[in-house]
């Protein structure tokens, strides 16, 4: 698999696999017990997962009877065998099950996340406001960030009119979503995210303000143009979303033409902000020791 990478965890090995069709990280269980537990070896750190598992599953936890598998290089003969695979959602609710001292952090970060959830579904103002204080830690002008949340606002609007046709989240969204990006950008959301060399990260996230507003403009057209058409099936909102993107497609050309530069960037967030990099790892480092 040519998306397999290893990671380090306070210098243990983690073996990750990246599943493009799924847009989601794996990472190998046996590997991050091994290491929140300070095994000796691999054979002591897939013994421990296998009493883990055992001990799970009696308690009734799902997690380990769907418990997905990929082919992973062993560390011990390097050939490739079947291994435990978590995403990060599921290796969370693992990690909730180690008793470690290494673990005791996360289990920690993870019921201050769910505090803040809960805060948030009773004051969801504080959504947008741990939203702004985010941006701004990672470096995003103010200008930007307005852009950004006005996106927000653009994009839930389109959503709003999708669920009143009947449209389904997910698959039908992903579509017609594609078909806005492809009508003003010339490439699906997948094809963009590749050319900024993205994974799991959001691809508005790592967007310049010039993309952003186009975006929106795509979004916002889809939006009005839906308001006159009125698209009875998703096939129409499909030619619907086209003509939505065409208009943003035919600004980018003319500012292109203009400015004589491309308006779509490589570049992603980490370097859109090279200035911030310092001062985003030092509020990160604040952040861990508080936890």
């Amino acid at each position: 698999m040519g998306n397999e990478k290893v990671q380090l965890f306070e210098d243990q090995p983690i073996r990750t696999a990246w599943v493009e069709d799924e847009e989601e990280w794996y990472f190998s269980v046996v590997d991050v017990v091994g290491a929140l537990t300070e095994q000796p070896d691999h054979d002591g750190a897939r013994n421990y997962w296998k009493v883990l598992k055992n001990r799970m599953a009696e308690e009734g936890n799902q997690l380990v009877t769907n418990c997905n598998q990929l082919k992973m290089k062993s560390p011990k003969d390097g050939k490739r065998y079947l291994t435990d695979v978590a995403t990060t959602e599921q290796l969370f609710r693992i990690i909730q099950s180690v008793p470690s001292k290494k673990a005791e952090p996360l289990k920690l970060w993870l019921a201050r996340v769910g505090r803040e959830r809960m805060e948030e579904v009773i004051d969801p103002e504080l959504t947008i406001d741990r939203a702004l204080e985010t941006y701004a830690k990672k470096g995003y002008s103010r200008e930007w960030i307005n852009q950004r949340l006005q996106a927000i606002q653009v994009r839930k609007e389109l959503t709003d009119g999708w669920d009143k046709r009947g449209i389904r989240k997910g698959s039908e969204y992903a579509i017609l979503t594609d078909e806005i990006s492809k009508a003003w950008s010339g490439m699906t959301t997948r094809q963009y995210k590749n050319l900024k060399g993205l994974k799991k990260e959001n691809l508005r996230d790592n967007m310049t303000t010039t993309e952003l507003i186009l975006n929106m403009l795509a979004e916002t057209s889809t939006t009005d143009i839906s308001k006159v058409e009125h698209p009875k099936d998703f096939s129409e909102s499909v030619d619907v979303a086209r003509k939505g993107g065409e208009v943003a497609g035919i600004a980018r050309k003319a500012l292109e033409e203009r400015t004589g530069k491309s308006v779509i960037s490589e570049k992603k967030a980490v370097e859109l902000n090279t200035v911030f990099t310092k001062m985003i790892e030092e509020v990160s480092s604040e952040d861990l020791k508080e936890v």
